[in-house]
C-alpha cells in the first residue's frame, strides 16, 4: 500500500487481551522499524495499558470499557483534529467495531469475512486476505505485510525499571534454577484452560527434586487461584513463593524475564514471556496450539488438542474450524504429567 513513500500516520486498535496486545506489539515494531518516522497511534485497552503504556514514540489513547459511551466520547476527543494514512482494525469485536468511525482515514484495514466477528466489515472498507491456520500472531502480522511492510526479525521491546528488575531478582535464590508457574487462565464461562492442582504441583515437585529449581507461583486474587496456591503450596513448602494476587503487570514480565522457565495454561503469560524470550511450556487441550500457543515455544509445548477434539468432538483436527474450543471440562486431564515433566527435563536438564 505504501510502496512509494512511508505513510506518516498509522492508527492501531488492539484494545485486548494481554496476549493478544502482547502480540500486536510486534506489528507496531515492524512499522516503526521500516518507517522510522512514521507516527503511531494505539487505541488500547485500560488493563493492558499498565503494560504497554510507556512505550517511547507511540501515541496511546486508552479505552476505559467501564466508562461506557464515555469511554468512546472520550476516545472521540482525543482523535479530534487528526487524521491517518490507514487504520489497522485489528480487533474484531462488537466493543472494538464502534472505535472504527471515529478514525479519520480512508482506510480501514480489517480482518477477511471469515475472521471479521461481530459485523466487523460494516465498519471497514478493506481487508487483510483470507489465509487460513494462522498462528493469531501470523494473523496481526499479515496488516504490516498488507500495507507495504517487508517479513523481519519479530521484537517486542517493553520497558521494565530497574525497580522492577530488582523486584523479580529477589525470587532468584543462590543461583538457583527458577520455575515461574503460572497456573490459571481468565476465568470466563466454559473457558476449561486449567490443568489441574494436583498435577501442578507435582510437576513443580519433580523440578524441585531433580534441578532444584525455586518455584514462583503468580496469578490473580479470584478463589480458583487461591485454592491452585494452597494446594500446590502444600506441596512444595519452603521450595515455593507465593505471589499470587501480588504483582503488577509490570512486575510480573519481570518475573517472567528472570526465570529460566514459565509452566503456564493458553494464558496472556505465554504471550508475555514470548516477549523477553523465556521459554514456555504451554499446556493445551482444549484450544489449538498451532494457533494461540506460545509463538517461540511451540517445541515445548504440551499438545492434547488433538486427542480432545477427538474424544470430546468426534473428529479430527482437520475436520473443525481453525480456532475451534474444546467446551468439557475433563478435556485438560488428557495432558499426561510425564510429557510435562519431561519438558521440564528438556529446559533444565540441558
Amino acid at each position: 500500500m505504501f510502496k512509494q513513500s512511508p505513510p506518516d500516520r498509522i492508527c492501531m486498535v488492539r484494545l485486548s487481551a494481554i496476549g493478544d496486545t502482547c502480540q500486536a506489539l510486534a506489528v507496531a515494531r515492524a512499522i516503526q522499524d521500516t518507517w522510522p518516522e512514521t507516527r503511531i497511534t494505539w487505541i488500547l485497552g485500560k488493563t493492558e495499558a499498565s503494560l504497554l503504556a510507556d512505550i517511547p514514540d507511540i501515541e496511546f489513547i486508552i479505552f476505559d470499557k467501564a466508562k461506557g459511551i464515555a469511554a468512546y466520547q472520550q476516545v472521540r476527543r482525543k482523535l479530534a483534529g487528526k487524521s491517518f494514512d490507514a487504520a489497522l482494525c485489528m480487533h474484531a469485536s462488537l466493543r472494538a467495531n464502534f472505535l472504527y468511525p471515529l478514525i479519520r482515514t480512508a482506510h480501514r484495514i480489517g480482518y477477511d469475512p471469515e475472521r471479521a466477528r461481530d459485523y466487523q466489515r460494516l465498519f471497514t472498507n478493506q481487508c487483510i486476505p483470507a489465509t487460513k491456520g494462522l498462528h493469531v500472531q501470523d494473523a496481526m502480522m499479515s496488516f504490516a505485510r498488507f500495507i507495504g511492510v517487508p517479513e523481519q526479525v519479530l521484537r517486542w521491546d517493553i520497558p521494565l525499571s530497574t525497580e522492577h528488575r530488582e523486584f523479580a531478582a529477589q525470587y532468584r535464590r543462590n543461583g538457583q534454577p527458577l520455575l515461574l508457574l503460572s497456573p490459571c487462565s481468565s476465568q470466563r464461562a466454559r473457558n476449561f484452560r486449567n490443568w489441574s492442582a494436583e498435577n501442578y504441583a507435582a510437576a513443580a515437585l519433580n523440578a524441585v527434586q531433580k534441578f532444584g529449581c525455586h518455584v514462583v507461583l503468580t496469578g490473580g486474587q479470584s478463589a480458583v487461584e487461591q485454592h491452585y496456591a494452597q494446594s500446590i503450596l502444600a506441596k512444595l513448602g519452603g521450595d515455593a513463593s507465593n505471589l499470587m494476587g501480588r504483582t503488577s503487570l509490570k512486575q510480573l514480565l519481570a518475573l517472567i524475564d528472570e526465570a529460566n522457565c514459565l509452566l503456564c495454561p493458553d494464558s496472556g503469560p505465554a504471550h508475555m514471556a514470548t516477549t523477553v524470550g523465556t521459554p514456555v511450556i504451554g499446556l493445551y487441550a482444549t484450544s489449538n496450539p498451532d494457533r494461540t500457543g506460545p509463538y517461540l515455544s511451540r517445541h515445548l509445548t504440551v499438545n492434547a488438542y488433538p486427542h480432545a477434539v477427538k474424544k470430546y468432538l468426534g473428529k479430527g483436527v482437520g475436520e473443525v474450524r481453525w480456532g475451534q474450543r474444546v467446551r468439557d471440562a475433563g478435556a485438560m486431564e488428557l495432558i499426561p504429567l510425564v510429557d510435562v515433566n519431561e519438558r521440564i527435563a528438556a529446559v533444565f536438564g540441558s
